[in-house]
C-alpha cells in the first residue's frame, strides 16, 4: 500500500494505526487522515520520536497493510 492509498482508505486503515500507536488519540487519528507529514509529527510529539524514526516507523507500517 502507498500513502495515496492510505489516504483514500483511511477509514479502514485508521483501526490499525490505533492498534500501532495506542497513545495517539481518536482526535489526533482524525486530525491525521492518511496524511503521511501529520502522522509522522503526530509521532514524534506524542512518542518523542526524531524525524528520522517516525518517518522509517510510518513507512514500515505502510509497507505492512
Amino acid at each position: 500500500m502507498n500513502w495515496d492509498q492510505v489516504k483514500g482508505s483511511w477509514k479502514q486503515v485508521k483501526g490499525k494505526a490505533q492498534q500501532k500507536w495506542g497513545d495517539l488519540t481518536d482526535d489526533e487519528f482524525d486530525i491525521i487522515e492518511g496524511k503521511r507529514e501529520e502522522l509522522v509529527g503526530r509521532l514524534q510529539a506524542k512518542y518523542g520520536y526524531t524525524k528520522e524514526k517516525a518517518e522509517e516507523e510510518a513507512e514500515s507500517w505502510v509497507r505492512g497493510l
